[in-house]
């Protein structure tokens, strides 16, 4: 296979795959192991075009022998379990060495796809999860399990439900790659340039404009793709360069994408692939967890926005002249907005109709061509239109490879769990050293959480810890809800998180800066993100529920947080006396968190006072 080929067959394949996502969005999915199956028969093919072994080396044509051999080990692999359905679905097959061969062909394509894609972590926690499967007996004390022997295990990952082809991998064959696709012809229809063009018009006059057309610019994006890290690399390559041309520092202007850019993974309506895969996990409405998450999210986006204002005062950090604006008439334009309304247009029709969310998805998609071809005909020729339709295409097919090779990795790695019963044990650990303490489990499980996050994708981070840590939480009494959407946000806040902070990488090797004060940065930005989790215990209003009080309490509670943890991170001036603003920043904080309706009320008041008063002072002065 020729390097001029590759794309070629890259491209092809990446139709291919959109077009069965597109086909089965539109009619619905063929039965469950089927369609997972057809469905990671083509992302595996497509991963091993888009990241061949050993590429520009002298080896390559081992790598390419490797990589035919592990592909038709996994085409092999689906289409066994394709043609036997019936029987792996009415029956209990024992393993054959025909299955285990196939079984250990298929884990080792997905896993060394996962190695190419996301690097060395991820796979190697699998393999030590499939070891401990068939070693754990041999483990002292808590750790120690029956055993279970080569058969049980191929049984368990290969021929069920509940192995690779289980829910997880049956969520990104179906909902997660109609979202993906819609995210990626939403993008590439024009949809990205009117993202930044707004982000420009509403963020870049103000103090330290730059950096807040950073933040809401990767939130809009954010909400589409889903990835932190891509998101860092597509809209960082726009808006790093901008900041440091205005004369902000690199490794704030690193910190201040990389932040931004995470949080577009927990602001609604799409989110990230998580968030689909804990409605499942949940067996709630995917608009449930749409719901609990608004608040959190405008609370995450408030408090960067705040915080990039207070340094941009206290700095003097330039705002974006005038010229470099793009015009309302431009942003407003049919060509620009047309196909953003009729894509969301579509979504919404689809869900108040009552139709699936992946199909949902599909009316999303149809909108948004329809709307791209209406208002790019006679601008565009009918070939240009074609090929920005086979660019989202090609860019949805690699998302697709790095979520489903994950998911299907991950899934691999919960069946173990599931067997071996470790996450039950882990979680009784937990809450025996918290006492039932759930301040302590909350605690607890947010450390952990972190750590286990550090070097995964933020969704193969979530299904690690919800098998895991999420049972801990509600074993003390915390609501589902609640406790997945707090694992969800430790996991997703670990790519800021130093010293494994794999988005504050990506934005420091565009600004060409050392990560490490970046990353002080990141964690400074990102302050809030660290308290929200534990407002979703506090305060029940958070997830939309307990009624207007309670809704309302964590509003304005959440609202003080937002404005007195960056005052106080960043040293903003109120009073004009630094040791009393500390000391009234703190009593503030502390009546925000403090769950009774009139102490939020409080706060805020405190803070107004404070700031009116300082003005004050300034104007005497001047």
């Amino acid at each position: 296979m020729s390097r001029a080929n590759l794309p070629v067959i890259q491209k092809g394949l990446a139709i291919l795959v959109g077009a069965f996502v597109f086909y089965t969005a539109a009619t619905g999915p063929f039965e469950g192991l089927i369609q997972r199956a057809l469905f990671l028969a083509l992302i595996t093919a497509l991963g091993f075009a888009l990241y061949p072994l050993g590429a520009g080396k002298s080896w390559r044509k081992l790598g390419l022998v490797i990589d035919l051999l592990l592909c038709a080990a996994v085409l092999v692999a689906c289409g066994y379990v394709i043609w036997n359905y019936d029987k792996i679905m009415s029956s209990l097959p024992w393993a054959t060495t025909l299955d285990k061969a196939l079984t250990v062909g298929l884990v080792l394509a997905v896993l060394e796809l996962g190695r190419r894609t996301v690097g060395l972590i991820f796979p190697v926690l699998v393999l030590i999860g499939i070891g401990y499967a068939l070693y754990g007996d041999m483990l002292p004390g808590a750790l120690h399990h029956r055993g279970f022997d080569s058969a049980f295990v191929t049984e368990t990952i290969f021929l069920g439900d509940l192995g690779i082809w289980g829910m997880l991998t049956g969520v990104a064959a179906t909902v997660i790659a109609a979202f993906v696709l819609f995210g990626a012809l939403l993008l590439h229809s024009g949809g990205g340039q009117a993202f930044m063009d707004l982000a420009m018009r509403l963020g870049g006059r103000q103090p330290g404009g730059a950096a807040k057309i950073a933040t809401i610019a990767s939130g809009l994006f954010g909400m589409i793709s889903g990835s932190a890290v891509a998101n860092v690399a597509t809209t960082g390559n726009f808006t790093i360069p901008m900041m440091i041309r205005l004369g902000y520092p690199r490794a704030f202007a690193a910190a201040v994408e990389a932040v931004a850019s995470t949080g577009g993974q927990i602001a609604p309506p799409i989110m990230g692939a998580a968030a689909f895969v804990m409605a499942e996990i949940l067996g709630v409405p995917y608009t449930t967890i749409i719901l609990g998450a608004i608040i959190p999210a405008v609370l995450f986006y408030a408090s960067v926005f705040v915080t990039v204002h207070f340094v941009a005062v206290k700095r003097g950090l330039a705002i974006v002249p005038d010229e470099e604006l793009p015009a309302w008439a431009t942003i407003l334009a049919p060509r620009r907005i047309a196909p953003i309304l009729c894509a969301l247009g579509g979504l919404g029709i689809g869900i108040w109709l009552g139709r699936s969310i992946a199909t949902s998805a599909f009316y999303g998609v149809v909108g948004l061509l329809i709307a791209f071809v209406a208002t790019e005909w006679g601008r565009l020729s009918p070939r240009e239109m074609a090929a920005q339709v086979i660019s989202g295409l090609e860019d949805a097919g690699k998302g697709l490879v790095i979520i489903g090779v994950l998911l299907a990795g991950a899934q691999i790695l919960v069946s173990m769990i599931n067997l071996t019963g470790i996450g039950v044990t882990l979680s009784s650990l937990i809450v025996s050293m918290a006492g039932d303490s759930v301040p302590l489990v909350a605690l607890i499980v947010g450390l952990v959480c972190l750590i286990m996050g550090m070097g995964l994708p933020t969704t193969a981070a979530y299904v690690l810890v919800a098998a895991v840590l999420a049972p801990a939480m509600t074993a003390v009494g915390v609501d589902p809800l609640a406790a997945h959407l707090f694992v969800f946000y430790f996991a997703t806040i670990s790519v800021i998180t130093p010293p494994v902070c794999v988005a504050v990488f990506v934005g420091s090797g565009i600004a060409n800066t050392n990560w490490l004060p970046a990353a002080g940065h990141a964690v400074r930005l990102g302050a809030v993100t660290y308290l929200v989790p534990f407002l979703l215990l506090i305060f029940p209003g958070m997830l939309f529920t307990g009624g207007p009080l309670a809704i309302a309490e964590a509003m304005l509670g959440g609202a003080a947080l937002v404005v007195a943890v960056p005052a106080l991170l960043v040293g903003a001036p109120m009073t004009g006396s630094r040791p009393f603003d500390i000391a009234l920043l703190i009593a503030v904080i502390g009546l925000a968190i403090w769950p009774n309706p009139a102490t939020p009320i409080v706060a805020l008041a405190l803070l107004f006072g404070a700031f009116k008063f300082g003005q004050r002072q300034k104007g005497a002065m001047a």
